[in-house]
């Protein structure tokens, strides 16, 4: 079908009036792994006194887990992430929420990105919905904003559907609810940008429902979202662009569809 003049103006417009959230300029990330003499792995314990103390080790192993990447994301994006295990998704996010250092390179970020992981901290000794009120003030919400989003917090995760587990410790809790909470809780405020690490493919169909709608709703409201997830059927629906990392290094960025047909190719091989 062809394009009127009005609409081809209307397109380069739109396009020239993207945003930047993250701009990632030919970063590394390299990891320092301390082990003891004769080749055995030392305790964290003593690995983190030859740091302090500056005591020379015989077997420091560098671990170059980011090569040289380079991306642009803009707001209103759904970013997936793939590839296989260890191939630096996970590192990639961390670098980007500024919990990992570049080495070489830069990292560049509109406000603070979010990332919601499901190793996220949560305080095991205290209800979920005492988890709830702490998370919401940690993300900068008031007290009566907090009051307010609470019931549909809990609601959403669905923690309550078979007992009052809002009102347990969240040790009692299987990892999915757990997964399942953090999600509910980072979701409820509008991110600049929101990092997801697998937390969509830990509940039921019902839920990843609910969470991939919720992830429509931050980009609708000019939110960009990366979603690092095995769930090839959980990036299709979510994200309209995908990057594949590999070994450290981006192997495709483009449309879904696209990159999951080179990836897919490459897992047969």
């Amino acid at each position: 079908m062809s394009t009127s003049g009005a609409e081809r103006r209307v397109t380069a417009v739109a396009d020239t009036e993207r945003v930047p959230t993250v701009i990632a300029d030919d970063a590394h990330v390299i990891y320092k792994i301390y082990g003891s003499a004769g080749n055995q792995q030392s305790s964290p314990l003593s690995s983190f006194k030859k740091i302090v103390t500056r005591t020379k080790t015989a077997n420091v192993r560098e671990v170059h887990a980011v090569k040289g990447v380079t991306f642009v994301a803009y707001k209103g994006e759904a970013i997936g992430l793939i590839g296989s295990n260890g191939s630096g998704k996970s590192t990639l996010l961390r670098a980007v929420a500024g919990l990992l250092p570049v080495a070489r390179g830069a990292i560049f970020a509109a406000g603070q990105p979010s990332l919601l992981g499901v190793n996220a901290a949560l305080m095991n000794d205290l209800p979920g919905e005492r988890n709830v009120e702490l998370g919401c003030l940690a993300m900068g919400m008031s007290p009566t904003e907090v009051k307010s989003k609470k019931q549909g917090i809990i609601d959403f995760s669905g923690i309550n559907e078979r007992g009052d587990f809002s009102s347990l410790p969240m040790r009692t809790y299987s990892s999915g609810m757990a997964a399942r909470l953090r999600f509910s809780i980072s979701a409820a405020k509008q991110h600049d940008v929101l990092l997801i690490d697998e937390a969509l493919a830990t509940g039921d169909a019902k839920f990843r429902r609910r969470s991939e709608e919720r992830v429509r709703e931050l980009r609708a409201n000019a939110g960009t979202v990366f979603l690092v997830s095995h769930s090839e059927q959980s990036i299709r629906d979510t994200c309209e662009r995908s990057i594949w990392l590999e070994s450290g290094l981006i192997r495709a960025d483009g449309p879904t569809d696209d990159v999951m047909k080179e990836y897919e190719a490459y897992m047969r091989k």
